[in-house]
């Protein structure tokens, strides 16, 4: 018996960006969307009237923003996850997001089977970050020499195997599992398993905060 279709809010002021994201995600046969709002107070009347796995907001909308409104579904919703939206010039508000308990951040020029992908973790309570935006955020931290920052972060680093090293370092450049596992001659899912265990080892949330430890460590 197949199990229940991922139900999918979209919000985005643009009607073509929905009908885009619309067609990318009901290509998928476990996925289901089943709302489109307009703006973020839209979006969250349209979350407590439709049941919802996920909702994909986009930051920058009117009447209510995506940042505000993700901080109210939180609240209101508890039990729907929100994948944030984003292009290359709003890393702060990336931050914020990632604060406020965003389960996903993708830039809108993001792959369609990356956007997939990221609505399925989400679903399963996994947080997903876009490669392309995880080396956006990382990039745009990055600050001058090593100081007591950077020797704080190698610190961290040093329970690290030499090949946990080796995977956070390609994490901190960017790299998605599978194309870091292309780099070490590893298989997709062992890479999957090495960041894993990197992220419990020190002790962070998700793999822009270990990549950010990477980069403060100068690997």
């Amino acid at each position: 018996m197949r199990p229940p279709a991922i139900r999918v809010l979209v919000a985005d002021d643009e009607p073509l960006i929905r009908a885009g994201i619309r067609m990318i995600l009901t290509s998928a046969e476990d996925i289901e969307v089943v709302a489109e709002a307009a703006d973020g107070r839209e979006a969250l009347e349209l979350a407590r009237a439709h049941p919802v796995d996920v909702v994909l907001l986009d930051i920058q909308m009117p009447v209510m923003d995506g940042l505000t409104a993700l901080a109210e579904l939180r609240r209101t919703v508890p039990g729907a996850r929100a994948i944030v939206l984003t292009t290359f010039g709003e890393r702060e508000n990336v931050l914020r997001a990632i604060g406020a308990g965003g389960a996903g951040f993708l830039l809108k020029d993001t792959a369609p089977g990356e956007l997939i992908q990221a609505v399925r973790a989400a679903a399963t309570g996994h947080a997903f970050l876009s490669p392309a935006a995880t080396r956006h955020i990382v990039d745009s931290l990055a600050t001058g020499p090593a100081t007591a920052r950077g020797e704080a972060a190698r610190t961290r680093l040093a329970v690290l195997s030499e090949r946990e090293r080796e995977v956070v370092e390609l994490l901190g450049e960017g790299l998605s599992n599978a194309d870091a596992g292309h780099r070490l001659h590893m298989s997709e899912a062992t890479v999957k398993a090495y960041v894993s265990r990197i992220l419990a080892k020190l002790q962070v949330d998700n793999r822009v905060q270990a990549a950010l430890l990477a980069r403060d460590a100068a690997l």
